[in-house]
């Protein structure tokens, strides 16, 4: 069992990691709050969409992102349950190779724009360089999906306060035997719409800082 820890975890038990969808400005100040406290995550991009007002620019995607990692959302963020095979399959891997471009390195995480997939879709992606791809399916549990990545099911959406400290109480104080994931995702520009920064911190600084807590981006999680 510790075997399997020290493989997924550095040596771990437990590991956090955070997912953030479509590159919105508002990912500045998120990235800079996580800077702080030490917290890593996977952001998950729109290639097709850098040019709108309210992204990060495509230029500046490299530096901003630097030490977390860049994951597809596709290029345009459709329902992809409303598109052919074949647009489904442009969506998705010329995303994840012009983001690979910009990052520097191989991209290989996705996020569901809306969350939507099915079997067909997971079918399609299995073609492409997609190795693993989240769902919005909150779990409310730590348990290691090892199987069936290219449906990731998250632990809990940021902005379900009572879960998410409920949960990350729990988590900082388990002693588990077997390797545990609290996997949390959302949008930054909620926490403006929200007005919920300092709730947000409130939680980052529960979560951070613990010695026996690996904290990582999606793909380091789990170990790809």
């Amino acid at each position: 069992k510790k075997k399997e820890a020290s493989d997924m975890f550095q040596g771990k038990d437990k590991a956090v990691t955070f997912s953030y969808d479509d590159g919105v400005t508002q990912d500045r100040r998120l990235i800079e709050l996580f800077g702080r406290y030490g917290l890593k995550a996977t952001f998950n991009l729109n290639s097709g969409l850098f040019s709108g007002g309210d992204r990060v620019p495509e230029q500046d995607i490299a530096a901003l992102y630097a030490g977390h990692e860049i994951a597809v959302h596709t290029l345009t963020h459709p329902d992809l349950l409303k598109l052919d095979d074949e647009a489904v399959f442009h969506e998705v891997e010329d995303d994840r190779l012009r983001l690979s471009e910009l990052a520097g390195y191989e991209v290989i995480g996705m996020a569901y724009p809306y969350g939507t997939s099915d079997s067909r879709v997971v079918d399609i992606l299995r073609r492409t360089g997609v190795r693993y791809s989240r769902t919005v399916a909150c779990t409310h549990r730590f348990t290691l999906q090892k199987e069936g990545l290219l449906q990731l099911n998250p632990t809990v959406f940021h902005l379900e306060w009572e879960q998410l400290f409920a949960l990350g109480e729990q988590f900082v104080a388990m002693q588990p035997d077997t390797p545990q994931l609290f996997y949390i995702w959302g949008h930054s520009i909620e926490l403006d719409r929200h007005d919920a920064w300092g709730k947000f911190e409130n939680f980052c600084r529960l979560i951070a800082g613990h010695d026996d807590i690996f904290y990582g981006t999606n793909r380091e999680v789990l170990g790809l």
